[in-house]
């Protein structure tokens, strides 16, 4: 008896270890998932429903996690649109060791950006680990649009100004000197690396005010910090406030439960997303769930949906450095698999829209209602998946960035970019592991979902 098979189930078993091996996968699977077709349904259980897929217009440079690519690991990518000239809106994105890279529209480099050195080299090193953007913040200097970055190394924001005309390249480092670690009490704290992780900007429509969101590395804490205009032209922050997610969770049957993990460690977020609507934070707590809470993070937070895994006991062996999962007791979700990451809001001018996430563990996107009154309710979900031999799709995506806006003779129907974990290199080949970005036309995506 066959067992249900479809292409995608196929291409993920093979592709994510043996990229080599796309081309048999495609055609194994394509032979039997058409032959799964002619087996009655009755024969092997209510037939899944894949979803749909779309493919990248382009991708960006292949970043290398090591000594001769400068540690460049692509994570999250951010959109800015260029409202005088939309053809020549930019993508800002992190690569984490290697500081930031930004793109045009063509997915070609225009800049690269260093993080800050230390003086001391034994010190962590910058880091930049998640990036957003604030429209129009007020400086001493005049308005401006801004970049911001959580830099993990050294447990802080960075503040780029955006000027897509500057010479030099369309970022400029705005960050007021002063500006002091988010959580860490001093360096030895700092080169523990419990620091300023996952990130999201937040601007209050009721006071006009600015906020950065910030998670922390290896803990459940969120921060809320006002970014502020300081003396020439900078800008800095003040910290408002922190929240602590739980970790540990009591079960349907009594038990007591938190997700398995080196000792130490507790359950982080990373991807996080607001609302300006209604000023909703969306926070991806990754081996749990996506949770919505106040962003100013004065009520208590509602978990939307879970990971598969939630609730699955596992241990941690310490020669691996892997967890062991025990038997899955069947508490946990249906429609995403950890980690969570890359949350993001796809906006409709009625109104309407779906906050996105990655579903890291099974490498698909999910789609939740934005509308309060429907209870973010989920909508379906999506995979991105090769366009040719060279252009492949997104695997174990961190990072996602959406905007639902006329982006020129590009993208006139708005642009997603996701995060692509293990990047498929030009010529095939496997030697080297690398990591990119895959811009897709959103008018193409919301003409597949809206099937």
């Amino acid at each position: 008896m066959f067992s249900t098979l479809t292409l995608i189930d196929l291409e993920r078993l093979f592709v994510t270890r043996h990229r080599t091996l796309r081309p048999a996968a495609l055609a194994l699977g394509t032979a039997l998932a058409a032959l799964t077709l002619a087996v009655p349904a009755e024969a092997h259980g209510p037939a899944a429903d894949p979803l749909p897929a779309v493919t990248p217009r382009a991708e960006t440079p292949a970043l290398y996690d090591d000594e001769a690519g400068g540690n460049a690991d692509a994570d999250d990518p951010a959109i800015w649109r260029n409202a005088n000239d939309p053809d020549r809106s930019l993508v800002i994105a992190t690569a984490k060791e290697a500081g930031l890279r930004v793109y045009d529209l063509d997915a070609r480099q225009v800049q690269a950006i260093e993080p800050p050195s230390t003086a001391d080299p034994d010190d962590a090193p910058g880091r930049f680990n998640n990036v957003d953007l604030v429209t129009g913040l007020r400086l001493s200097s005049g308005r401006a649009d801004i970049a911001v970055t959580s830099d993990r190394g050294n447990d802080r924001l960075r503040i780029y100004r955006i000027d897509r005309d500057r010479p030099g390249g369309p970022l400029t480092d705005i960050t007021d000197p002063a500006a002091a670690p988010i959580f860490s009490g001093g360096q030895d704290e700092i080169n523990d690396q419990q620091t300023a992780y996952g990130l999201a900007t937040w601007t209050d429509r009721t006071t006009g005010r600015s906020y950065a969101l910030v998670s922390r590395r290896e803990r459940t804490s969120i921060a809320l910090l006002e970014i502020t205009a300081t003396a020439g032209g900078k800008a800095g922050y003040r910290k408002v406030r922190t929240l602590d997610l739980p970790s540990s969770f009591r079960l349907p049957n009594g038990a007591a439960w938190s997700p398995c993990a080196e000792p130490g460690e507790l359950p982080q977020v990373e991807g996080m997303v607001v609302d300006p609507a209604n000023g909703m934070l969306y926070a991806g707590q990754e081996d749990v769930g996506i949770w919505r809470l106040r962003a100013d993070l004065t009520a208590a937070p509602q978990l939307v949906d879970k990971v598969r895994e939630y609730g699955v006991p596992g241990v941690y062996d310490e020669e691996t450095e892997e967890c062991t999962a025990g038997t899955d007791p069947g508490f946990g979700g249906s429609r995403i698999s950890a980690d969570v990451e890359g949350l993001t809001l796809l906006t409709e001018s009625d109104g309407d829209g779906y906050v996105l996430s990655s579903s890291q563990g099974d490498n698909t996107f999910a789609l939740y209602d934005r509308e309060l009154g429907d209870d973010n309710e989920y909508e379906g979900g999506f995979r991105v998946t090769s366009a040719s031999q060279t252009l492949d799709g997104s695997e174990e995506c961190d990072g996602a960035a959406v905007l639902n806006a006329p982006l020129g003779t590009r993208y006139p129907r708005g642009l997603l970019v996701v995060q692509d974990g293990h990047n498929t290199s030009a010529d095939g080949g496997d030697d080297r592991e690398s990591t990119g970005f895959k811009f897709v036309d959103l008018g193409e995506l919301m003409d597949r979902i809206d099937d």
